[in-house]
């Protein structure tokens, strides 16, 4: 029996972990479960790790395939289509396993069925696999099993994987050309510093005059990277794995995630993109019958950045102590006043979840529009940059080429 280290959320919505003894990844969610807390990740601790691999080799799951994106996408869409169609659940679940091109996702769906053949319920059965089915989609399929609408729930959840989905590929999409720029950029000062600038000093050096102050300069970083490079790799690789793991823990993340909406440019749409996914969540969980503060809990775990989850948690808090959504809003700081008006539009009129909608939509064209011009604003910005290295490498370079030759024509 291994021992799997566990993290979730209580009745509360508060985050509970501790460590467990289980058969399996899945057996210790459903005892999680059947204690009231939802699972938000479950993974086996090193020591167990260790023993089962023998302290000899390498970890085989690293190579096994995983579930991706795509597949929870398309296995929404498909059980809706097949509950609607009037499909027992069952048979729906083989069809989709039989169906999948993916054998980890077969093996989660085999996993599911034998759950249900037990008698558990979707929800749990789902459960056992936190990191295939996030908590808020656990959540809205339990909510959809209470109130008889499963398969409107799925189309839902379908809508709402999307809409992630699309967001993350445009941001990637924008992203690649001043990536590929920055990437050259620094390809082409180690180039210059290790090859190019060597060679001109050795034609300094005859010069017998006193070098510019910027050609000093080159030269004294180009000597220290061509004798100091093994450090500065493994300084750069050090930082990277250090930000990484710095990252990972929740101070780390929460300080990180609050930067990145602060840097320019990319910053905007990042929080654009977060709220969005805030009040398309809030709007869906709200739309299938999930209760204000539930909603508020589960919509926390799904906008993917620590700083604004927090916000979420203190506006679910100020609501359990009486207070509006509004006032608890305004107090999150994070909104902008028209969508503050919004949301004081849906709560007078009680179509809250319509504006969150609507909310969820207006951001969603204004980072469609961020992305599409995103090249264009950062543009300028690698232009100077790219005239700024040309600029130094010039003055550095040609500089004394000049004066030797205004010798040599004195001469």
């Amino acid at each position: 029996m291994a021992s799997f280290a566990y993290r979730g959320r209580n009745g509360a919505g508060d985050i509970v972990q501790g460590v467990m003894d289980g058969a399996t990844a899945g057996a210790v969610a459903d005892l999680i479960v059947g204690s009231g807390v939802t699972p938000i990740e479950i993974k086996r601790t090193a020591e167990s790790v260790d023993k089962a691999a023998g302290g000899a080799g390498i970890n085989l799951a690293l190579f096994k395939p995983k579930v991706e994106h795509m597949d929870v996408l398309l296995f929404s869409r498909q059980i809706h289509t097949l509950l609607r169609a009037g499909v027992p659940i069952m048979r729906a679940l083989a069809g989709l396993q039989e169906s999948s091109t993916n054998t980890a996702m077969r093996d989660v769906l085999q996993d599911v069925r034998q759950g249900l053949d037990s008698g558990r319920e979707l929800s749990m059965a789902l459960a056992r696999h936190p990191t295939v089915f996030t908590p808020f989609y656990i959540s809205m399929v339990r909510v959809g099993e209470m109130t008889g609408r499963l398969e409107e729930v799925f189309i839902r959840l379908f809508d709402h994987l999307a809409f992630e989905r699309f967001m993350q590929e445009q941001v990637k999409s924008a992203l690649r050309y001043p990536s590929f720029v920055i990437a050259a950029m620094g390809i082409a000062i180690v180039i210059v510093n290790i090859f190019v600038i060597p060679a001109f000093a050795k034609v300094f050096q005859g010069f017998g005059a006193e070098l510019p102050l910027m050609t000093r300069f080159l030269i004294g970083f180009s000597d220290f990277m061509v004798n100091w490079w093994p450090a500065l790799l493994l300084g750069m690789v050090s930082a990277f794995f250090g930000f990484k793991a710095w990252v990972k823990t929740p101070s780390g993340r929460y300080t990180w995630d609050r930067v990145k909406l602060k840097i320019p440019i990319a910053g905007k749409i990042v929080r654009k993109a977060t709220l969005a996914r805030f009040a398309a969540s809030f709007a869906l969980a709200s739309r299938s019958g999930v209760p204000i503060i539930q909603a508020l809990t589960n919509v926390s775990e799904t906008v993917d950045n620590a700083y604004i989850a927090d916000k979420v948690d203190k506006m679910r808090d100020g609501v359990e102590r009486g207070e509006s959504i509004l006032r608890t809003s305004i107090s999150a700081g994070v909104f902008t006043p028209v969508v503050l008006q919004m949301i004081a539009v849906g709560e007078e009129s009680g179509a809250l979840d319509d504006m969150m909608k609507e909310i969820a939509d207006m951001y969603q064209s204004e980072v469609e529009y961020e992305l599409k011009t995103l090249a264009q604003q950062i543009e300028p910005i690698l232009i100077l940059a790219l005239g700024a290295m040309v600029l130094v490498l010039a003055l550095g370079i040609f500089l004394p080429l000049w004066d030797m030759g205004k010798v040599a024509l004195k001469k």
